[in-house]
């Protein structure tokens, strides 16, 4: 449904999106994520054909993005982060102005006015103006906006942004409803989210993809090795940690806070340590208080990849 192919765009001498390939399939939901500046915003704008690329190309429901920029327009359904409303209007006003110029048939258009306001949370707001909103429903109008011509591609920047926990969890749901028969990809600066919904991310930084793959493999990759947290008693950290660093599957062994009384590793491993680590307490005669997997999230992947900024 998606494919971007060499994809670059230059603003004079900053490049910043540097010659990035990808594609997205139905019913996938693509997380899209990296630093402020990191060229996603500038990526999304130039695969709904707002801004043109510099070089390579870019597909969407067959479409050349570029080439057949009307017919790309009518397959996308687009959320930018700040919704273009107009203050002067009523959400009723501005769904039946959007439903005309999307093409929606007129005999057609209260009744899907009507779905998406309920869909995302307006209904019985039709009168109320745009200029009054509070940013959450200015957010769900802009969501409403980007479906109502009930597009087979949705990109969707931030959509999310400015909701309470409450909000954020009906519109998760109504995100993941939405890709079941079409393709998503969800640009956000809030990573649980991303883990909550998205099939898969692309981490982009500087313009260019640092990873690509399903939320699992990118845990699965954080840091050097496997890793694991170990607690003992009985012994010293120096002893400790050089008994632990000689084990034929450890690749590094560091001390990290740990209670009173116990001493606490951050042990790295091509396969898992415990049984060995075990072995080796029994005949050191330490004290094994725990020994536990460490389950990275999506926020440490992230940083792993892009570094932390200075």
């Amino acid at each position: 449904m998606i494919e971007a192919i060499q994809l670059t765009k230059s603003f004079g001498s900053v490049r910043a999106v540097d010659s990035i390939s990808f594609s997205v399939g139905v019913g996938q939901i693509v997380g899209f994520i990296g630093p402020n500046g990191a060229g996603k915003t500038t990526t999304m704008r130039m695969l709904t054909g707002f801004i043109p690329a510099s070089s390579g190309r870019a597909v969407v429901c067959g479409h050349d993005v570029f080439e057949q920029p009307m017919a790309v327009r009518r397959s996308i359904g687009y959320l930018p982060e700040t919704p273009p409303l107009y203050g002067e209007l009523s959400i009723g006003e501005y769904l039946q102005f959007i439903a005309e110029v999307r093409g929606v048939p007129r005999a057609d258009r209260l009744m899907c006015i009507g779905d998406v306001m309920e869909r995302v949370g307006l209904s019985g707001m039709e009168s109320r103006l745009l200029g009054a909103l509070s940013k959450g429903y200015r957010q769900r109008v802009g969501l409403a906006q980007a479906i109502i011509h009930d597009p087979k591609v949705l990109i969707l920047d931030e959509p999310t942004s400015g909701l309470d926990p409450r909000q954020m969890l009906g519109i998760r749901q109504f995100i993941k409803n939405l890709a079941e028969d079409r393709t998503v990809i969800l640009s956000t600066h809030i990573l649980s989210e991303v883990e909550a919904l998205a099939d898969r991310a692309i981490v982009i930084d500087h313009g260019t993809i640092r990873a690509d793959g399903s939320i699992a493999e990118l845990l699965n990759n954080v840091g050097d090795g496997v890793r694991f947290r170990v607690e003992l008693t009985g012994a010293d950290a120096v002893t400790v940690a050089t008994a632990i660093g000689r084990l034929d599957e450890v690749k590094l062994v560091e001390p990290v806070a740990g209670g009173d009384g116990v001493l606490a590793f951050d042990v790295r491993a091509d396969a898992d340590p415990r049984t060995s680590i075990a072995g080796l307490a029994t005949s050191e005669g330490w004290g094994l208080r725990a020994m536990e997997r460490h389950a990275p999230d999506l926020e440490e992947a992230f940083l792993d990849l892009v570094g932390v900024e200075a």
